[in-house]
């Protein structure tokens, strides 16, 4: 008689199995076997693949969550006792392979061979997780096995990458001379150490970056910015003194997007927060004077604030010259100064260069400073 506290097929465990790799392993191993046993087969590469989807883990297996069953299916994985068939799989169904061709599998006794699916040895898993009996020296002409390459490539490493690593791999083992149980398992940690080693090189290298004379930022960066409210003439703006302010220091990152937006960020929220925005176009006044946030914005930047100061005058001239109208001096008085200091940087590189428009602007001081402003101008910020 079945007894109530046993309702349904109970699972059997090898205990040899279980201490060699793990009771929850050797609980899903089971699991899978028996499900192999009672579905549809599809043969390929001398393995038995059955197909299996979430529901018929979760299913299979009621006392754990799905999270702890694909826990412990990456540890079959890692061990190498299951495959999974990429070119197959989908984000909702796998299907599986107990990894032991079938030649190699031992004889199925007589009351057994009725059955569909695969018997799996426990003694033979324990032996493809543990080291088998005797230990040999790496044979000069060693190649893993297609097994082997295959554990490589679910773990999303190439396989040219894999074969890069063979040559040395033997060199460095027949050099010390030592002998091992499995080669092929040695090799695939040697891989996966070496794969982690490379994609962290990869992302050194990616920061490892210096700011180029010719950067701009990326559709991406400018899009944030103006989705936020930032008006694209502050950003283009910002762009050349971003540019000379971190190569002066020659700096190297690879976040150069990331931060330069969050440099206008704080320049656009200082700017908004403390620039007060005329409502009536005015012409500039004689007297006209930039607010005092102006110098905060600019020392920001890191522009010299007596440089700024010395420009005011030129400025005021030049606007009183043209006799034009505008909402806010502050605004332009700005973008002016952003130019102008960032021009001077450029020209800061060859001290031939700065003498000789010294001198250009000596001798033109009694011309009108108007038409010495529109030299040193050749973009947006006065249109």
């Amino acid at each position: 008689m079945q007894s109530s506290l046993v309702p349904e097929r109970p699972l059997i465990i090898s205990p040899t199995l279980a201490a060699t790799i793990g009771l929850e392993e050797a609980v899903l191993l089971h699991v899978l076997t028996e499900l192999m046993a009672h579905r549809p087969i599809r043969e390929k590469d001398r393995l038995r693949w059955v197909e299996l989807s979430q529901q018929d883990l979760c299913d299979a297996l009621p006392f754990w969550a799905f999270i702890d069953i694909k826990r412990v299916q990456k540890s079959l994985l890692d061990l190498g006792l299951i495959l999974l068939d990429p070119s197959t799989s989908d984000a909702q169904t796998n299907y599986f392979a107990v990894n032991q061709p079938r030649e190699q599998e031992p004889d199925s006794r007589a009351s057994d061979r009725h059955s569909t699916g695969p018997r799996v040895n426990p003694q033979a898993a324990a032996e493809m997780a543990a080291p088998a009996q005797g230990a040999s020296f790496i044979p000069a002409n060693w190649q893993p096995s297609q097994d082997w390459i295959k554990q490589c490539k679910q773990q999303n490493i190439p396989e040219e990458f894999v074969q890069q690593l063979v040559s040395g791999f033997v060199m460095y083992w027949r050099d010390r001379k030592q002998a091992r149980f499995s080669w092929g398992n040695a090799f695939y940690k040697h891989v996966l150490r070496e794969w982690r080693s490379e994609q962290t090189r990869r992302g050194l290298s990616e920061l490892d970056t210096e700011m180029s004379a010719q950067w701009w930022p990326s559709d991406d960066a400018l899009s944030i910015l103006e989705n936020a409210g930032i008006s694209s003439t502050f950003i283009e703006d910002a762009i050349p003194e971003f540019v000379l302010y971190w190569r002066e220091r020659g700096a190297s990152n690879g976040a150069w997007n990331t931060r330069f937006i969050e440099h206008i960020r704080r320049q656009w929220g200082k700017y908004s927060a403390s620039i007060q925005h005329d409502t009536q176009p005015r012409r500039i006044a004689e007297d006209w004077q930039p607010a005092p946030e102006c110098f905060d914005i600019l020392n920001m930047a890191e522009i010299d604030e007596e440089f700024a100061r010395q420009k005011v005058s030129e400025f005021v001239l030049y606007w009183r010259d043209t006799n034009q109208v505008h909402a806010s001096w502050n605004t332009r008085y700005l973008q002016f100064i952003k130019y102008q200091w960032a021009r001077r940087l450029e020209e800061s590189r060859n001290m031939s260069v700065i003498h000789a428009e010294d001198k250009s602007f000596t001798g033109k001081g009694k011309q009108d400073l108007g038409a010495s402003f529109q030299r040193f101008t050749d973009r947006s910020w006065a249109d």
